[in-house]
């Protein structure tokens, strides 16, 4: 699976201090992901994607830069992001588990002013591809250029949106944007009608895992929606974590005068990031499959099953109700499936959780009739809900 990052600031932000400096940017993490479990394919090599916004003279528009190289070995990435700033960044490196490798399937992907990139797999696809794409008008169907599950989900997004009367090429709202709302009613309809395809399939072709995992980023330009999602009510989703303050800031290591200096290397020596919190705004927001620095206090987990929005650098989390969507505070899910898939599952403390596994059922798929949720089975509360707030 992938990794990607996104940036939303008051203040553009120079790109290398986000993918290539941090002790754990996101160049790091194609080749040494912390998080990563599967270590049948440990690396996120299969090609990176860059895109950010520029000054409004130059249009509403990303810049996207991607390539099929390895992001730790690609020279140009480093020149690129030395000399760029933007104040809205996606970041994203790539573990191909549908389409091949070529820069037409590296994300992030672009129509206009939106840009949309996503981190695991549409369950079940080869059964639902051809269900998405006769349902999408001539126009998203054409638009589709690569192979990857994860482009096909952009055109089902830009359709859904579409059939929510609001148009992809509206000029005025391609500049000034088309507001959190539209954004995140449109991804949720995404997800539902990708739940939907599946369900279509008959049992007797379900022969490979119909189950999701739905981290989708897309931006307008102006206002950012994310979701952390699983088709499942007994597995986690892949992990997604932000950090919020008032700027993102280099450590600078004190210096000793008696102290011996160092060696020559030719590495450059690693630098060490934090989220500056001078008052209660948030200024700079950051959200990431995988944290940038290792000091925990700094990153909040994302809810399992949740759409995360950024709206005038105010950031909100609203739940996502549908069939795989559990009120319960105690409801306990499996951190096996998203490690099968190369991802990882963090519990509350933010510690890496090694398939546990929590309410039981096959495939983590509720049965077709089914509509109360997650919720419906019988736990204890009580005792579900101390051993969550367990830490260490």
């Amino acid at each position: 699976m992938c990794r990607f990052l996104v940036y939303k600031g008051k203040d553009e932000i120079l790109l290398s201090k986000l993918i290539l400096d941090p002790t754990h940017s996101i160049l790091t993490q194609s080749y040494d992901s912390r998080l990563r479990l599967d270590r049948r394919r440990p690396h996120n090599g299969d090609g990176f994607g860059v895109g950010y916004y520029t000054a409004p003279a130059l249009g509403p528009e990303p810049c996207i830069f991607t390539s099929t190289i390895p992001a730790w070995n690609c020279i140009n990435l480093s020149r690129l992001a030395s000399k760029t700033t933007s104040s809205l960044i996606f970041a994203h490196v790539r573990a191909t588990t549908e389409g091949n490798l070529s820069d037409s399937n590296c994300h992030p992907f672009r129509y206009r002013s939106l840009m949309f990139m996503h981190n695991g797999g549409i369950g079940g696809w080869k059964h639902v591809k051809r269900r998405l794409a006769v349902s999408l008008s001539e126009q998203w169907f054409v638009n589709v250029q690569g192979s990857t599950d994860s482009e096909w989900a952009f055109a089902l997004f830009l359709d859904s949106m579409e059939r929510a009367g609001v148009s992809p090429d509206d000029e005025r709202a391609a500049s000034e944007g088309f507001g959190h709302i539209v954004l995140r009613k449109a991804l949720l309809k995404t997800i539902e009608r990708i739940n939907a395809f599946i369900a279509e399939i008959p049992e007797a072709l379900r022969t490979e895992d119909t189950r999701s995992l739905l981290n989708f980023a897309v931006t307008d330009g102006h206002s950012v929606v994310c979701t952390r999602y699983v088709s499942s009510c007994t597995d986690e989703a892949a992990s997604l974590f932000f950090s919020s303050g008032t700027s993102w800031l280099e450590d600078l290591p004190a210096s000793s005068p008696s102290s011996a200096p160092s060696p020559p290397s030719s590495e450059p020596p690693a630098k060490t990031f934090r989220m500056a919190r001078l008052d209660k705004s948030s200024s700079t927001i950051l959200i990431s499959s995988e944290p940038l620095t290792f000091d925990r206090d700094n990153w909040v987990t994302v809810p399992t099953n949740s759409a995360l929005t950024i709206h005038n650098q105010t950031l909100m989390i609203h739940p996502i109700r549908d069939e795989f969507y559990s009120s319960n505070p105690a409801h306990e899910r499996s951190a096996q499936f998203a490690q099968t898939k190369g991802q990882t599952v963090t519990g509350p403390d933010k510690s890496v959780l090694i398939g546990e596994v929590g309410n039981k059922a096959e495939n983590g798929q509720v049965s077709p009739g089914r509509t109360g949720g997650c919720g419906d089975a019988k736990v204890d509360v009580v005792s579900g809900a101390i051993r969550r707030l367990r830490v260490g």
